[in-house]
């Protein structure tokens, strides 16, 4: 037998396994005196010859018609099904399941165990409105009713339904002693979006407020309260949103400093906007705040005190996006091979940043281009943040 074929069969055995040692414990508990041989029912081996067979769904047949339902082999029931749900054969979970459920003579509380068994079998198959419907129906019994509403928060957030995340968010704040105030603030923040998308301002802000409300260090709630007041032309309040986020949360600070130079611009008031950069600068020695000091720096007082000020902070601090941005003004007044030189280096820092990515999973190290405020892989919140050498070196 090749390894493959071992694999296979062994895979093939673990039911088997599991049900001979439940068979034998019975069969000596019930008679320890009898032998061995006439305490085994003979279904139990036309069972295992299908397995060994390979025929797994008329083995489960015998198995199922073979453990008559009663209080000792209801665990029974539920471990063969547990089983092959965690072997990823869900669907062989969820007939043995269902057998069950369908026995008459269950106690309340072994069908709720069972209905929360058959839940978890549709969701890990995907059938996401079934397991649902059974999770609720948990919560309505008051039966494994925390579990019910942490896989019903799962499932809402995988359908987007961001009301109903909320609801249970809030029933199990309530049920536990966690805070899920920041979970409840990124599904107004969603709501939000999808107002904004819809072109519904007053409702958009309505739910920024409440997310506020419930977490006051949501970045997200600020970002997009200082947007909306930009576009509407209140630019003082947009500069108090945006300004917010050095004190939620720092890491961020480099998604709104362009968008507060922005507002300072319509103002028209570029004091304002040096100052706020040299405190950026001085306090956070962030590369975004550098390179729009230098901007400005040269806008006011011309190329030369701009290229003094960023070689001067490359020498203290150096930056892949720094030395790229040197370059460029350094290849803007000079030529013959000096410049092919420099272009050639310029060459490299530009494919060094545009092939790292801009944010990074705190979490699971998940990496991206783009702001995602929950992580595409380990589904948590708020944990992509700007990675050094790209949006906070």
């Amino acid at each position: 037998m090749n390894e493959i074929d071992f694999l296979t069969v062994s895979a093939l055995l673990l039911p088997v396994a599991f049900l001979s040692g439940w068979w034998l414990a019975r069969s000596k508990k019930s008679n320890s005196n009898r032998e061995l041989n006439s305490s085994i029912n003979p279904e139990y081996f036309k069972g295992l010859n299908y397995v060994l067979n390979e025929q797994p769904d008329k083995a489960i047949e015998v198995f199922v018609r073979m453990l008559e339902v009663d209080s000792e082999t209801v665990e029974t029931h539920l471990a063969l099904g547990n089983l092959f749900r965690r072997r990823g054969e869900v669907d062989r979970a969820i007939r043995i399941h269902q057998n069950l459920i369908a026995r008459p003579n269950l106690s309340q509380e072994q069908k709720a165990l069972a209905l929360l068994e058959l839940a978890l079998d549709y969701m890990r198959s995907g059938l996401l409105d079934r397991a649902e419907g059974l999770f609720k129906q948990l919560v309505e019994l008051d039966k494994y009713s925390l579990q019910a509403c942490r896989h019903l928060l799962d499932i809402y957030q995988q359908e987007k339904d961001w009301e109903n995340a909320i609801f249970f968010a809030k029933k199990l704040e309530a049920s536990s002693n966690g805070t899920f105030d920041p979970l409840i603030a990124q599904f107004y923040c969603e709501l939000a979006e999808d107002h904004i998308t819809q072109k519904e301002d007053k409702e958009a802000r309505e739910k920024l407020r409440k997310a506020l409300n419930k977490d006051p260090a949501c970045v997200r709630a600020s970002i997009l309260e200082g947007t909306l007041l930009k576009k509407d032309g209140k630019l003082k309040s947009a500069l108090k949103a945006y300004k917010r986020v050095e004190k939620q949360d720092v890491e961020y600070l480099p998604e709104v400093i362009e968008s507060v130079l922005e507002c300072y611009q319509k103002l028209e008031q570029p004091k304002a906007a040096l100052e706020f950069l040299q405190h950026s600068q001085e306090k956070h020695s962030g590369t975004d705040s550098m390179l729009l000091l230098t901007e400005l720096i040269i806008e006011q007082q011309g190329e030369e005190e701009g290229i003094n000020y960023i070689a001067q902070q490359l020498r203290d601090r150096p930056t892949v996006r720094g030395v790229d941005r040197l370059l460029k003004y350094s290849l803007r007044n000079i030529q013959g091979e000096d410049r092919s030189r420099l272009k050639t280096i310029k060459e490299l820092t530009e494919s060094l940043l545009e092939n790292r990515p801009a944010y990074k999973c705190q979490q699971c190290g998940f990496k991206a281009k783009q702001l995602h405020w929950q992580c595409p892989s380990c589904k948590n919140w708020t944990t992509l943040k700007p990675t050094a050498g790209v949006k906070s070196e």
